[in-house]
């Protein structure tokens, strides 16, 4: 059904809006939709004037709700110091101070260690405040990255803006799948229907109309109004925007939006729970040093048991991961830009991760492996080929039959005007031509058929003597698209035209346009169509039949005078059968050409060991060309259409669907079906999808993939991510990008846990074994390889900048050539867990190594000066230690960007590695050399002979590893596989 008005004309100047909720009645649905229309200010066709939007929108605010406030910069400054931890460890550094104050004599000018530790502290938090801080910013650009669009009317012109920009008086238009903006009046509608059982409750979508209800019903029975956040189900339709924001019916609900939890990602929940476990771990090491130390101390007084307390403390706050699931935030939201950049907008963080492990891509072929710009290339009409020329939207070219120019006055002409005034009229595209070039407005099926009626000479004027009074939208269902018009030279005779897929138009007529007149269609005639439809599809065109027939206006109980005058004051039911004993008028042919970028595409996926399998509606013949044009149909594989899976139950699917690579001719629910077989089969999908119907495909599948450009506001939001190109080798890229994300969150977790590994090792060592070592305090108490002071510092310096370096680590070159990550591997696998160990150990070995050889009295005293234990050579020695400690930090960073490449290959690639390296050195340099930080550390210099020392030792990690990898490489030359992979 279609219901229209006559749009009036009024200007748009400041003095003709008043404030919405006083320029009219409260109860718009009880109003004429012309004066809703003209008490807003706005006009039907051609909507609001740029500036009047943006005087509106400066006057009324965002179309958003109100959500709750964002929680303060000191109130998640103060977050950070709300773990544990870090609470007992300020409690004992405070405890720390006191005690300082209470020395009679004082052992030092000021609490140095106290000053320390809480500066270290605070400085961790601040580190951790920032991060966090840059991760919301990610996330939030990604919520306007991602924010919705509506399509409205202003200067006159189709615009697509953000929904937030709606602004009352708007016009906007609504098709199916749509989420409609705001609350609006409906001015035209199509046989729009609504689902309004977010708002309402009603499971049932209500179909809308245009007429005034004269009465104060409830939101269930405004049938002529339009709510925010309901979804235009089927149809389309035209309203005007008469409440935005809080002053919608949802807004007026809602109150007060309050700001939604955010789900935390499998990894970062994998993590959580990894972390516990080593907490505990890592915990119960730390109780059985400070027990240890507690038994074993010759001393037992307030200062000593307070300083193996904090020293205890810190290291568990030193080697305890307990940020891990911020660092995995902070690592995803960066992939998350860099994503964006390559236009794949994730909606989604879960899907980042998915991406990785993708072994399949199951995508549509119009719009995302072509360019969606339509051409039409041929008409078969009247028993005659008829090709047409020119490219592009340009509306100029040549019809020819063999070469020779189409001759006027022939039956072959007047046939191919029928059927392109046929196909303009069953058209909702628009061909409009605006700074200097031509485009069109709506979809580029319906705008390639405009540009050829164009390129006849239909134009709008002539097209404009037929008046549509009523439409059967297309869906991806029916597969046919249907509209009424009034026909000036027969009256009371309406006109019906239609266009859809040939095997559907095919069945549906009786008739077939030949010398002029409507011939029956025979079983003859029937099987010639069907065989010229192969051909041109077998061109790898896109074909698309058209049909008409006549029909009386009494009928449909229609006043034919009163149609043809626009003054039809009821809507217009369409019985089935309005679609029955058709006049088949031809078949067009229209090209729609790969994309360039496509092939390269699909490629780099093979390569990437991810199969490539296209889902269309159209064809097979055209869909099997064009999979042939991009290789994605190979030798030995195979097409399926939907008729195929139809006859198919769930394990026949399973049966065939490794070999299949084309889907043609399939309706939405076959892509559950797809989906589903994929899955069974072992498979991680990915999946696009634009329609409405898509939603369930798009949820089921382990990726939905939305289009940016056709996709419906329902796709959208189902989907985990949204391509702002609809192209597919931003798939593909996107796969790439999550491939990094992943390694790079991978290379993070294995540096930090192994470095961790390292001062837990060394510590528990060297508490454990320190009468085995000679290890002797010079003072009373228990001899610590390391201060709390220092511990932390480490932590501090190797654990921030190089390990945040990591996270934009440059992809291995191989990133694509691997085998996709198995599915169910966690993010570290045992081959991981043992090189942590190892590189644990060599750190602990090496670092305990340096310190015995420079203590007087140790087990293996090479560089000690002084005879037996000292304050002196103490200090000496934990510097040694400190600094050797920190070295193998340093250089494990380098050894952690790989498993299998050595780090000298590419080793500038990452210059804020290098940076961060530079910085962390530097700024250790200064503890051990400015004297007022030496005696806050309490550090020695260190001559040039002891740095060569401690240099060469920390290096042997390094050399340790590079062979190791030599030997991963000798005996893995074919892979570059970093972990078990399966096959897809």
């Amino acid at each position: 059904m279609l219901e229209t008005l006559t749009p009036t004309r009024r200007q748009n100047d400041d003095s003709g809006l008043i404030a919405a909720d006083a320029s009219m009645s409260k109860a718009p649905h009880r109003d004429p939709f012309d004066l809703v229309v003209s008490t807003l200010g706005s006009d039907v066709t051609h909507g609001l004037s740029g500036p009047e939007a943006q005087r509106r929108l400066d006057q009324y605010g965002p179309n958003q709700l109100k959500s709750a406030p964002e929680t303060p910069w000191w109130q998640r400054l103060a977050e950070q110091f709300q773990n544990f931890l870090v609470i007992i460890l300020l409690v004992a550094t405070v405890i720390s101070g006191i005690e300082w104050l209470l020395q009679d004599p004082r052992q030092s000018a000021l609490p140095y260690e106290a000053i320390v530790i809480l500066a270290i502290v605070v400085l961790n938090a601040m580190l951790g405040y920032f991060q966090e801080a840059r991760a919301e910013r990610s996330v939030r650009a990604l919520m306007a990255l991602a924010a919705p669009e509506s399509t409205v009317i202003r200067d006159g012109e189709r615009q697509r803006i953000p929904a937030h920009d709606i602004v009352p008086g708007d016009i906007a238009l609504v098709e199916a799948g749509d989420k409609i903006p705001a609350d609006a009046r409906i001015i035209e509608s199509a046989n729009l229907h609504v689902d309004e059982a977010a708002l309402t409750g009603e499971s049932v979508p209500v179909t809308k109309e245009t007429q005034p209800i004269d009465a104060d019903v409830g939101l269930g029975d405004r049938r002529n109004m339009l709510f925010a956040s309901t979804v235009a189900t089927y149809g389309r339709g035209r309203a005007v925007i008469v409440a935005t924001g809080m002053g919608t019916e949802v807004g007026r609900i809602a109150g007060l939006l309050e700001a939604a939890e955010r789900e935390p990602t499998p990894l970062q929940q994998e993590l959580d729970r990894t972390g516990k476990r080593l907490s505990a771990i890592m915990l119960g090491i730390c109780a059985v040093v400070f027990a240890t130390g507690m038994l074993t101390s010759p001393v037992m007084n307030l200062n000593a048991v307070l300083s193996l307390f904090l020293f205890a403390v810190a290291l568990a706050v030193a080697a305890i991961p307990e940020a891990l699931p911020a660092i995995v935030t902070v690592g995803l939201s960066l992939g998350v830009r860099r994503m964006a950049a390559a236009n794949a907008i994730v909606r989604k963080l879960p899907a980042v991760e998915t991406l990785g492990a993708a072994t399949v891509i199951a995508s549509d072929k119009t719009g995302t492996l072509t360019r969606n710009e339509m051409t039409v290339r041929a008409i078969f009409t009247a028993g005659t080929l008829v090709e047409v020329g020119g490219s592009g939207y340009i509306p100029e070219g040549d019809f020819t039959i063999e070469g020779a120019p189409l001759a006027e006055g022939s039956p072959a002409r007047d046939a191919v005007a029928q059927t392109l005034r046929a196909a303009a009229l069953a058209n909702d595209a628009a061909l409009v031509h605006s700074e200097e070039r031509w485009r069109v407005q709506g979809d580029p099926t319906e705008g390639a058929l405009i540009v050829a009626a164009r390129k006849f000479g239909i134009d709008e004027s002539g097209l404009a003597r037929f008046p549509r009074i009523a439409e059967i939208p297309f869906t991806s269902e029916r597969k046919r698209h249907t509209t009424v018009h009034v026909d000036p030279d027969q009256p009371g005779v309406l006109r019906v035209f239609v266009k859809g897929a040939p095997e559907v138009l095919f069945a549906k007529s009786d008739f077939v346009w030949q010398d002029g007149k409507p011939a029956p269609l025979d079983e003859q005639r029937r099987s010639d169509l069907s065989t010229r439809n192969e051909a041109l599809a077998g061109q790898a065109l896109r074909t698309l039949a058209i049909a008409t027939r006549a029909i009386p206006a009494a009928a449909l109980g229609i006043d034919a005078q009163a149609a043809a005058a626009g003054k039809l004051q009821s809507s217009i039911e369409l019985p089935e059968s309005i679609e029955d004993d058709l006049v088949l008028l031809g078949v067009v042919g229209m090209i729609d050409p790969p994309r360039a970028e496509a092939k390269a595409a699909v490629a780099v996926a093979k390569r990437a060991h991810i199969r490539s399998v296209m889902i269309t509606g159209d064809h097979p013949a055209t869909a099997e060309a064009i999979a042939r044009e991009l290789e994605i149909f190979e030798p030995g594989t195979r097409t399926v259409t939907g008729v195929d899976l139809r006859s198919m139950n769930d394990a026949e699917l399973d049966a065939i669907v490794e070999q299949v690579r084309v889907f043609a001719r399939v309706d939405p629910e076959h892509k559950l079906r797809i989906v589903g077989a994929l899955q069974r089969r072992g498979h991680i999908v990915a999946m696009t999808g634009d329609g409405i119907n898509d939603a369930p495909a798009l949820k089921t599948a382990n990726i939905g993939i939305a289009m940016g450009i056709t996709g419906t506001d329902v796709s959208k939001e189902a989907a985990d991510m949204v391509l702002t190109d609809d192209n597919f080798a931003s798939i593909v890229k996107a796969i790439e990008e999550g491939r990094g994300i992943y390694d790079n969150i991978r290379k993070y977790l294995v540096y930090l846990l192994s470095s961790n590994a390292g001062e837990l090792l060394t510590m528990f060592a060297g508490v454990m074994f320190a009468g085995v070592l000679g290890l002797t305090s010079a003072e009373p108490g228990l001899f610590l390889p390391l201060l709390a002071a220092q511990l932390l510092w480490i932590n501090l310096i190797t654990d921030g900048p190089p390990a945040l370096a990591l996270g934009i680590d440059p992809k291995d070159p191989d990133v694509m050539q691997r085998q996709p990550r198995s599915r169910g591997t966690g993010v570290l696998t045992t081959e991981d867990w043992w090189r942590l160990a190892a590189i644990g150990l060599m750190m602990m070995v090496g670092t305990l190594a340096v310190l015995d050889a420079y203590y007087p009295g140790g087990l293996f005293t090479v560089f000690a000066t002084g005879i037996g234990p000292n304050e002196a050579d103490g200090t000496h020695a934990r510097t040694m230690a400190f600094t050797t400690l920190m070295l193998f930090q340093l250089f494990n960073v380098f050894n952690c960007r790989s498993t299998w490449r050595s780090a000298f290959d590419g080793f500038f690639e990452n210059k804020w590695l290098i940076a961060a390296v530079a910085l962390s050195l530097f700024t250790h340099v200064l503890v051990i050399y400015v004297p007022f930080l030496q005696a806050a550390f309490h550090t020695a210099a260190l001559s040039a002979f002891d740095w060569l020392v401690a240099t060469a030792v920390g290096a042997t990690l390094l050399v340790a590893m590079e062979l190791v990898k030599l030997v991963l490489r000798m005996k893995r030359p074919d892979t570059s596989a970093e972990q078990r992979v399966v096959t897809p």
